[in-house]
């Protein structure tokens, strides 16, 4: 019997971490390779395989709850960046930051800080389009003191008050499509009363860039696996994308997720990922999808 043809596999070029995550997980590795101990607040990244990665090298992570104990211990900041309040407890315990916060996050909370104080003096507002409990979107809340308005979706403007002066932000790995139809919607009841209403460009642009990039690279193969951790808000809204353009997209975490009838039949597969998706992983689903094939 004739063998089948192997699958050609193809890991895309523009999937992986991006620079914030690189940074932070370069800052954890640094002080472990030092001290073999460090804690970090919160997930450094979200995907389950590289914190048992790093976690096997001794980070720790914490809650913010836990910052009582931690009297004259080095903590890792991670790239989602913190509120004004985890900076002040750390000076209050004596804690050492090692602030590996993104600049792009860091901009944009200096951004969302000098906007809620513009709109304090004239009775405004500031609006946030971003996940409610997100760490990013905690940080930007953090700048106004808890009174900028989060929301989720263009279906959820009832608690806007389009009355007043508005500046509208998103978090950094929102959708940027989402994002303008929820500027325009706004801007529209506003428009209609002379309101003032200032939309800013929040969305990091390495995220704004994957959608076309990833539209292309989904046409390109007969399967695509989109490799990232269940709990990823950059992987639910980038998996999505693929899932349009290609509904044999599958979501998985770790190679033993890979179901062999997802490739009868098929030339070419095609791996890509999250911005918080290492590379290493992915490799390793392309090598479990040779074997498959």
């Amino acid at each position: 019997m004739p063998k089948e043809p192997k699958i050609h596999v193809e890991i895309d070029n523009h999937s992986g971490f991006c620079f914030g995550v690189v940074n932070a997980i370069s800052r954890a590795e640094e002080e472990l390779a030092k001290n073999g101990r460090l804690y970090c607040l919160g997930q450094i990244v979200h995907n389950s395989e590289e914190e048992q990665r790093l976690q096997s090298l001794g980070l720790k992570v914490i809650s913010h709850s836990d910052l009582d104990n931690l009297h004259g211990e080095k903590v890792l900041l991670r790239a989602h960046g913190e509120p004004p309040s985890t900076y002040k407890k750390a000076i209050e315990k004596g804690i050492a930051l090692i602030d590996a916060s993104c600049p792009v996050v860091l901009r944009l909370q200096t951004k969302v800080r000098l906007g809620w104080e513009a709109m304090s003096k004239i009775g405004g507002q500031v609006i946030i389009f971003g996940k409610k409990g997100h760490a990013e979107v905690v940080g930007l809340l953090g700048q106004t003191n808890g009174n900028a308005i989060v929301i989720e979706s263009i279906n959820k403007l009832t608690s806007i008050d389009f009355s007043k002066p508005t500046e509208l932000f998103a978090q950094t790995t929102m959708s940027s499509d989402e994002y303008n139809a929820i500027a325009s919607e706004i801007g529209q009841k506003l428009k209609v009363k002379s309101i003032p209403f200032k939309v800013h460009n929040s969305i990091c642009g390495q995220v704004a860039n994957r959608k076309k990039e990833l539209m292309k690279f989904s046409r390109n193969h007969d399967v695509i696996l989109f490799v990232s951790g269940k709990n990823s808000s950059n992987g639910k809204m980038l998996y999505r994308i693929c899932k349009e353009i290609n509904p044999k997209t599958y979501l998985v975490s770790t190679p033993s997720e890979l179901k062999a009838y997802w490739f009868k039949n098929t030339k070419t597969v095609g791996i890509c990922g999250a911005t918080s998706t290492p590379l290493w992983l992915m490799e390793k689903v392309a090598i479990e999808v040779k074997k498959i094939g």
